[in-house]
């Protein structure tokens, strides 16, 4: 796959959305994947806060990084 056709696929990545919502599926591995997701998002919070590093993720289709300070803030004002 050229380098062009590779960047168009990224980007088709970033920006498409699911039609369905994942909960929602017959397949209890498929709907389950979800909350499974959420974990291993928790999970790298976690760690990201106890090494004192950043993640990076998408927000409104951007991609941002978090700083570990920025992420206890987050925490903080969620609880």
């Amino acid at each position: 796959m050229q380098l062009m056709e590779k960047n168009k696929l990224h980007d088709t990545c970033l920006t498409t959305t699911p039609d369905k919502d994942i909960r929602n599926s017959l397949d209890p591995d498929i709907a389950g994947s979800y909350y499974a997701m959420q974990r291993a998002g928790q999970a790298a919070i976690d760690l990201a806060i106890q090494t004192n590093s950043a993640i990076v993720t998408t927000v409104d289709g951007k991609i941002v990084r978090i700083s570990a300070a920025e992420l206890i803030k987050q925490r903080q004002l969620t609880t």
